[in-house]
């Protein structure tokens, strides 16, 4: 079956109060766990806001790794979730799901062919 990625950049949380995001907390743990019972998950996430970013750079003829963003921008990615489902449909099911429990949007792409297809 389609992997898809259902994502949010950072910028699309909002402000709220610690004690709204641990009410939404339950929330999103039920969502993942009904993806596991229904044999769709593969793997979800949220990212460190304040974590290391590297990067890596072949440009140069050699790897340069450095530290931050490759390029600055308004927007980062803040969290993703990996689903194994038949079609677009069940994606977006699946993203309308996770955008309700988190109370933020949330977009869905189809991952392109593995490698090794």
């Amino acid at each position: 079956m389609p992997e898809y990625l259902i994502y949010f950049n950072q910028q699309w949380v909002g402000d709220h109060t610690p004690e709204w995001f641990g009410q939404r907390a339950p929330l999103a743990k039920a969502v993942v766990d009904e993806m596991k019972t229904a044999g769709v998950y593969v793997f979800a996430g949220g990212l460190e806001e304040d974590g290391p970013i590297y990067t890596a750079d072949p440009n140069s003829g050699d790897v340069l790794i450095t530290d931050g963003p490759y390029v600055e921008s308004k927007e980062f990615l803040g969290g993703l979730t990996v689903v194994d489902v038949p079609d677009d449909e069940v994606a977006k099911m699946w993203a309308g799901k996770v955008a309700e429990a988190c109370g933020w949007p949330q977009e869905v792409r189809l991952f392109g062919r593995h490698p090794d297809a």
